[in-house]
């Protein structure tokens, strides 16, 4: 089983839940950008919830399914169509061998993932199949999808096998079906809107002039083009220190802001480096990581204080959402 690529599109890799376990040697993380959007694309496919799958960023590439699958699209509305017919997101759809998806202009958000039930059959590199662009580490020969890969496939679990055998029975002759049911989700940011991410104040806060402060949280930042997964260059307002005196490198994770010399904030994602130097202004929650990821460049993002234990609420509310509807998908998958 695979999944030819005929277009790559913009930026198309590889990426399960991360590379945990070796930080401490100066191995990143990576993994999804969104990892909601990644987590329900498994789930509604009936994957365990860290299983590789493809992001797709901003300009979508085009794949021929070379069997039968059945797969899912979550995250960003990229515009994807089977055969020229439009798809729809958060749903599980079974696809006829031949079939070809493509993507077209972003609606909303600017990253998509894609599951294939069972998921790719990549090399496990330290423990992860997740691509790390810069070192050349994981995926598909540790770098993006290109034109004429053929990516294997491992075959379906038996929750989808089952679930796309059910859904082709009621409709044979149709080159996709997808599920009745689908959760509800909330949409990824919708261009031109300004997207609001809520932080908890960092270690190094009380550094920065009571001016800067109050900037960070009442003023808009801008995403630059300088962006990448690495990190969100944010143009706007300058931050500055009280003080000239430069901080020992402490450890840093997805969301941390920092802010360099110059005065410019830097939000940290999923490649982030393992350890930085400058001043941690802020730390994005990580319920907002979804919205923080979706946002494109050019856009723009507010800050929001919220306390520490706010946060830990707002992670545990939406991680018990998750097991809900992990526990309702149980019950379509094994009727």
């Amino acid at each position: 089983m695979s999944c030819s690529i005929l277009r790559p599109g913009l930026l198309t890799t590889i990426q399960d839940a991360g590379r945990y376990g070796y930080q401490q040697a100066g191995v990143i993380v990576s993994g999804p950008m969104d990892p909601w959007a990644q987590r329900l694309t498994n789930l509604l496919v009936g994957n365990p919830a860290g299983t590789a799958g493809l992001e797709i960023t901003l300009l979508g590439p085009t794949i021929r399914f070379e069997a039968d699958h059945l797969i899912c699209i979550s995250g960003a509305d990229l515009s994807a169509t089977l055969d020229d017919q439009k798809l729809p997101l958060n749903r599980a759809m079974a696809v006829r061998q031949g079939s070809t998806l493509a993507f077209g202009a972003a609606r909303s958000g600017c990253r998509a993932y894609l599951a294939l039930s069972g998921g790719f059959a990549v090399p496990t590199v330290l423990g992860s199949q997740s691509t790390y662009l810069r070192a050349q580490l994981g995926g598909l020969e540790g770098r993006s999808l290109q034109a004429g890969d053929v990516v294997p496939a491992v075959g379906p679990t038996p929750a989808g096998q089952q679930l796309h055998q059910r859904l082709l029975a009621h409709s044979p002759d149709q080159r996709w079906v997808a599920a009745p049911w689908y959760p509800e989700v909330a949409p990824a940011p919708a261009s031109g809107t300004v997207t609001t991410v809520r932080a908890i104040r960092g270690p190094e806060y009380a550094l920065f002039t009571d001016e800067s402060q109050q900037d960070f949280w009442q003023q808009d930042f801008t995403v630059t083009p300088h962006s990448d997964r690495m990190g969100y260059r944010l143009a706007g307002p300058e931050l500055h220190h009280h003080t000239e005196r430069e901080i020992l490198s402490t450890a840093v994770t997805f969301g941390t802001v920092q802010v360099p010399a110059g005065g410019h904030p830097i939000v940290l994602m999923a490649d982030h480096q393992t350890t930085g130097g400058y001043p941690r202004i802020g730390q994005v929650i990580s319920a907002d990581f979804p919205l923080l990821a979706q946002v494109p460049p050019g856009a723009r993002l507010r800050f929001q204080e919220i306390g520490l234990t706010e946060a830990q609420y707002w992670y545990l509310r939406q991680e018990k959402k998750f097991q809900q509807l992990q526990r309702a998908l149980a019950l379509l998958h094994y009727p």
